[in-house]
């Protein structure tokens, strides 16, 4: 286990919060559309119920990442970048319920707490994530008139990376499969809002999103990567919610298949291409800065239980 745990060592746990001026621009971006969503005559128990999803948030990694990149790439419309941050944190908070309920997960907590649908009751906890999603979409639409060109791309690679065919709800699907590619499953069910955090990025800065696919589905492999593996060696208590999930309901896992010292291997082969997929900007030393900050604190070292 000590080169297990020697190897996980280079990477880092991404609970950790983002820098703070993003981190305030984010929680700024998400308070004020919940603000909104919670106006009278907006049914009470639903209104907690989204403040209770989304707040306090975890770690903001796509939103944080999405923002990078527009700054990366001159930030020139920060409101629009700030609304569309706030929109992808919306859609994956979102998942997150939905995640959480009994047909899926049946996941008791979430980010240390009750999830939503112990908290308020399942069909709140539906009607919650349904409210999400929507109210991401609204926040883009709310600020187009920052740059009304930008508009439409940004919902349309929101709403590619959310539904189908390769969005999360595809990853989502994936798991009612008899035979799964485990590539194709991790590109859908985390990669996708990854995809979507550098490309609407760039995006809200007025830059090509093409060339950010890369970045985007290295850090999403990675990052599902390295949550199968802290769920093998870690504790619901670690982590804030359920561990062993994936074998509990016969879900592809990258421990599953490869076994930890594969996983282990595996993340620090995507690793090593992530700061070589970014694209040419004004700020690429600082987002580089920044990805190999989030790749060295991508696991965290093992604590409280392991499973070879």
């Amino acid at each position: 286990m000590s080169s297990v745990t020697d190897t996980m060592n280079v990477f880092a746990d991404l609970q950790s919060e983002p820098p703070g001026d993003l981190r305030l621009r984010i929680d700024r971006a998400v308070t004020d559309a919940l603000a909104r969503a919670g106006t009278p005559p907006a049914p009470p128990r639903l209104a907690r119920a989204l403040a209770h999803a989304t707040q306090p948030g975890g770690a903001r990694i796509r939103p944080t990442i999405l923002l990078s990149v527009a700054l990366a790439c001159g930030d020139d419309r920060p409101a629009l970048a700030d609304a569309a941050a706030a929109a992808l944190e919306l859609i994956h908070c979102a998942s997150l319920v939905h995640d959480d309920l009994p047909c899926f997960d049946d996941a008791a907590t979430r980010r240390g707490k009750p999830a939503v649908h112990r908290a308020f009751s399942e069909p709140l906890a539906v009607l919650t994530g349904d409210a999400l999603i929507v109210l991401g979409f609204e926040l883009l639409a709310r600020a187009a008139a920052e740059a009304p060109e930008r508009c439409a791309p940004l919902v349309a690679t929101l709403a590619r990376q959310t539904g189908m065919p390769d969005g999360i709800c595809a990853g989502q699907g994936w798991e009612s499969e008899t035979q799964v590619d485990l590539s194709a499953y991790h590109r859908a069910k985390t990669g996708a809002l990854f995809v979507a955090a550098t490309r609407m990025g760039a995006i809200a800065a007025g830059q090509p999103p093409d060339p950010w696919d890369e970045l985007g589905a290295r850090i999403g492999e990675a990052f599902q990567v390295a949550d199968d593996l802290r769920d093998a060696v870690m504790s619901a208590e670690d982590l804030g919610k359920p561990v062993g999930q994936d074998p509990l309901h016969d879900r592809p896992n990258a421990v599953t298949a490869l076994g930890v010292e594969g996983a282990t291997q595996r993340l620090k082969d995507i690793l090593a291409g992530v700061v070589a997929s970014i694209p040419s900007c004004p700020g690429e030393a600082r987002l580089a800065a920044m990805v190999r900050w989030q790749a060295e604190r991508l696991v965290p070292q093992p604590h409280a239980r392991s499973r070879a």
